[in-house]
């Protein structure tokens, strides 16, 4: 059945919308003919306010509703991305080629055909057959277009092959694939028929209003309903029964809106003689403006349904904290992280600047072009020149955007430009390997030649201050010291909450006082980012410190906040006065695996609740469950496998990671964990077989290279060390590898190589006693290689 066919509330409301809309209108009129105000001196009898009738929640009714009153705004909102976000599938609304079009991709030839205003395509299903589905909606509009199809059970998946809608002369009007070097096939994870593809999951929230996934776990089907299709006026608004019912005289606080949007209203941005920025008239006192954004415009889970304007953002969405893969150690975008978690960094945020100051809310329109939108904060006479940017001023480097702003392409052809806006670091970029704009733009020259530039030119710039990105760099290297740097950056109040909570989640409180210390502060900050943090710092910890720390975070106002604690608390035995919080807040993590019941990652997220709770036969069920719901997805095999090892259960072990490969060949975590398995069972040389695999297939993984080493060693000393000596060019601050390479050198008479090792973990650490020593016993030698 099609998605459409479960959408009940849309035609209830529909006709609530006709029906108000015409109440408005006769408002309207009425309105035209109301006798003029009397004068001051004559006395007015004060009519008795209006009697509130409805105290039921406020409803939603679709954007239609709006355009009576608001017909400038809804307008706008009408030639929107948000108002074409999706939409049924017809003439008006297809801007694809459907006239007997093909695409060739991975060996399938796809075929797009119309026929009687409904549209198809031909390609490759979920077996790698050639099949016939029929598009039911368009997802987009610039600068592509996607198409979506029911695979049945209400299950939504958007077609990887799409429409580049940009002009012929920008290279568009054609097919194209997302993953155009993947070369994905139906066996492929990234299929458009898995679950990474399902609209259901994950893009349904932000391309609908109102929306209610509907899943039946009983009979793996969704059932969704929404109140609109695309981002509506009340996708930001709040819904607008109460607000309608306002105009008609029912007297409502806040105009009957569930939220104000007001942050700009009575304000001005202030132009001071000695300020070369302008500053708000009236300071930022609230954030509701971006939670309401970043209810899309962020990467989030969603813990709970039913959120809209003026609730709690994170009572429904748990926002991701800035790590690698996701952002780079400076904080720049690095997957597609949706602005709003790059915005909370910028010294715009900490200065009140809200999105609607640069984005016409409604059109989403730029409210200035090129650098005029900039000026209208910063001066133009002392930025918009060439003694600031240095470049023609016709040039795209002069532009602001350009080295405040850089872009990066996702899905082959959407550019989307860092919202950080940060200066230029080519200094961090050669320390760091980040990416810096100069470099993006001058591909010819590297990052040393950048920032002497910089250098040069503002030799007091900002490029000088001490930035939180080396730290985090150091410690998602494992650097020891960066953990007392870390600690420091926690309470630091001159950086944005989210660089804050993204330096407490990398604290290891189990290493001493200090870290403690800055994790419980970290726990009681006023900033939920802050607390966010520190709750997942706690994640490995013992359960005494766990115990300790996070109790009291089981009543903390956020719901997403105090459900991940009591996650974190099921194997900790908590006094009988906390017991009944736990309850609740552990009740709603359930909530909240139960919503999201159909995904593998939350069946193994459910499975890893029940083993700390001691319930391993339902941990076990959870995870092969995980496994029936996505058979490409490793994670499941690995820790279902490890549930096993736990059990003394070796041999089912090995049958289970010898039917993963059998799917996932190719899969070097899965090799890794059969090698181990191997190495249990002491059948050696079967298990350096598929050791040395895992070591081919993921050398980025310094653990796969140092178990090989030690694997080999015994029987294999040359081998062992060469795999070192590679593991330690790659990982040159991982540990493990360090030390096996300088006892193995010492050990088999290569005190030169040694001294190497050595010296690498003395830069790492120059603390390290073990190294320290080991040091004092190498004899002096330049090399022995």
């Amino acid at each position: 059945m099609a998605v459409s066919e479960h959408t009940s509330r849309k035609w209830r409301w529909l006709a609530l919308a006709v029906a108000v809309l015409l109440l408005a209108l006769a408002s309207y009129f009425a309105s035209q003919y109301r006798p003029a105000k009397p004068a001051a001196a004559v006395p007015v009898e004060t009519p008795a306010p209006p009697v509130v009738r409805n105290q039921t929640p406020a409803d939603f009714i679709g954007s239609a509703s709006c355009a009576g009153c608001h017909s400038e705004q809804h307008q706008a909102w009408q030639e929107s991305q948000h108002a074409h976000a999706m939409a049924h599938a017809s003439t008006e609304t297809v801007l694809a080629d459907f006239n007997d079009s093909r695409f060739a991709y991975a060996g399938t030839v796809s075929r797009f055909q119309q026929r009687d205003g409904r549209y198809f395509v031909t390609t490759d299903g979920a077996d790698g057959q050639l099949t016939e589905y029929e598009v039911l909606y368009t997802f987009g509009l610039d600068p592509m277009q996607q198409y979506l199809v029911d695979l049945g059970g209400g299950r939504l998946q958007a077609l990887s092959i799409a429409w580049d809608t940009r002009p012929h002369a920008a290279g568009g009007q054609r097919w194209f694939h997302l993953y155009p070097d993947e070369q994905v096939r139906h066996d492929s994870p990234l299929h458009w028929t898995g679950p990474a593809q399902n609209w259901n999951f994950m893009c349904a929230d932000c391309h609908v209003t109102d929306y209610r996934k509907g899943f039946d776990a009983q009979t793996q089907s969704f059932a969704a309903e929404w109140s609109e299709l695309g981002v509506g006026c009340e996708a930001c608004h709040g819904p607008g029964s109460r607000h309608l019912q306002w105009t008609q005289g029912q007297e409502w606080p806040g105009k009957g809106l569930t939220l104000l949007l007001d942050e700009r209203q009575d304000m001005h941005w202030l132009h001071e003689l000695e300020r070369v920025t302008a500053q708000r008239s009236v300071p930022l006192s609230t954030d509701k403006e971006q939670q309401v954004c970043a209810q899309c415009h962020s990467l989030r889970s969603a813990t709970a349904e039913g959120y809209h304007a003026g609730l709690p953002l994170l009572d429904f969405y748990r926002p991701e904290l800035l790590s690698d893969p996701l952002y780079f150690a400076d904080g720049q975008q690095r997957e597609e992280v949706f602005i709003s978690g790059s915005f909370a960094q910028s010294r715009m945020h900490a200065a009140g600047v809200t999105c609607s100051d640069c984005h016409q809310p409604h059109s989403q329109a730029l409210r200035a072009e090129g650098n005029a939108l900039c000026s209208s904060c910063h001066l133009p006479t002392e930025f918009d020149r060439p003694t600031h940017h240095f470049h023609a001023a016709d040039s795209s480097g002069a532009q602001c955007v350009s080295c405040h702003m850089p872009e990066r392409t996702y899905m082959v052809i959407d550019p989307r430009r860092d919202h950080n806006i940060a200066v230029p670091r080519p200094d961090l970029a050669r320390q760091l390997g980040t990416p810096d704009a100069c470099t993006g733009c001058h591909t010819d020259r590297e990052p040393d030649w950048a920032a002497q530039q910089i250098a040069g030119w503002f030799p007091e710039g900002l490029w000088h201050q001490t930035s939180p990105a080396t730290t985090i760099a150091a410690a998602d290297q494992g650097l020891p010291a960066a953990q007392q740097d870390l600690a420091t950056l926690v309470n630091d109040p001159q950086l944005a909450p989210i660089v804050r909570g993204s330096t407490a989640q990398r604290l290891q409180p189990q290493l001493g006082q200090v870290q403690q210390q800055a994790v419980a502060k970290g726990l009681q900050d006023p900033d939920p980012l802050v607390r966010l943090g520190s709750i997942r710092a706690l994640e490995d910890s013992p359960a005494a410190l766990r115990q300790r720390y996070l109790a009291p975070l089981l009543v903390d106002p956020l719901r997403s906040l105090r459900s991940l604690a009591a996650s974190q608390l099921a194997d900790v035995d908590l006094p009988p006065d906390t017991q009944p919080a736990f309850e609740r807040a552990l009740r709603e993590y359930e909530e909240e695996l139960a919503l999201h019941a159909e995904r593998s990652s939350h069946l193994g997220q459910l499975a890893l609740l029940r083993l700390r709770q001691g319930r391993a036969g339902e941990a076990e069920q959870a995870w092969s469950q995980a496994i029936e719901a996505a058979p490409l997805d490793a994670a499941n095999y690995l820790n279902l496998a490890d549930l096993y090892r736990a059990q003394g259960r070796e041999k089912t072990t090995e049958r289970l990671l010898r039917e993963a490969l059998v799917i996932l060949p190719a899969e070097g975590m899965l090799h890794y964990a059969l090698g181990l398995s191997l190495v249990r069972q002491q059948q050696r040389e079967a298990a350096l077989e598929h050791l040395r695999r895992a070591w081919a297939l993921q050398p980025d993984d310094p653990r796969t290279g140092y178990v090989l080493a030690v694997a080999v060693e015994p029987s294999a000393p040359e081998e062992a060390l060469t795999i070192l000596r590679q593991a330690g060019r790659l990982h040159p601050t991982d540990r493990d590898v360090l030390w096996a390479g300088a006892s193995f050198s010492l050990r088999h008479g290569q005190p030169g190589l040694a001294r190497e090792f050595v010296d690498a973990l003395l830069e790492r650490d120059p603390g390290d006693q073990q190294a320290v020593e080991l040091a004092r016993r190498l004899p002096d030698a330049t090399t022995d290689r």
